[in-house]
């Protein structure tokens, strides 16, 4: 199923963080916490301004994000669990 999200909103994939620390422990799965890193899948078009022209995207598909980590909204798109934000909850796009 192909999902476009509406206005300033972005689609993003979470990035699965690793399973040891850099000492070489192994983290149980009830320990760990959210990653706040992921893949953007796909953007709206943009918000309007008060003059009714649109507000360009600063992120695009493909672009590696890190946002807060209470940020958005977690859905489940043909059984693969994603997450709905508004641009504006991402931090940054990482390089």
């Amino acid at each position: 199923m192909m999902f476009i999200p509406l206005h300033d909103r972005v689609l993003v994939r979470r990035i699965e963080g690793d399973d040891k620390t850099s000492g070489g422990l192994i983290i149980p799965d009830n320990a760990k916490e959210k990653p706040q890193e992921g893949e953007v899948v796909s953007v709206g078009a943009g918000a309007r301004d008060d003059a009714g022209a649109r507000i360009a995207m600063d992120v695009k598909a493909g672009d590696k994000i890190l946002f807060g980590k209470w940020s958005g909204t977690e859905i489940k798109i043909d059984s693969e669990e994603l997450m709905i934000m508004k641009e504006s909850d991402i931090l940054g796009i990482m390089a």
